[in-house]
């Protein structure tokens, strides 16, 4: 099994717990793991992966860096997205 994710598109916080749950099990971490590597619990690691829009940036960052994701922003529209979203 690989250990690395195809480049992903995010337009909804629901995907960034998706993409963040499945890159921590790729990397066979548990929530604990996660949590003591980041300062927090085992049960706020889960609450994050079910409600990823009360990620910190600081946290979305070090989580990234735990779980060997590269954050990566662009203007939209750039790669032929057709898809419109109200921030």
């Amino acid at each position: 099994m690989s250990l690395t994710l195809p480049p992903q598109r995010l337009l909804t916080a629901l995907q960034l717990g998706q993409l963040l749950l499945a890159a921590r099990k790729r990397r066979a971490l548990t929530q604990a793991q996660v949590g003591a590597r980041l300062g927090l619990s085992q049960n706020r690691v889960s609450y994050l992966e079910q409600h990823p829009d009360e990620l910190s940036f600081k946290q979305l960052l070090g989580w990234c860096a735990v779980v060997g994701l590269e954050l990566s922003l662009g203007e939209r529209g750039r790669s032929g997205s057709t898809t419109k979203t109200e921030w």
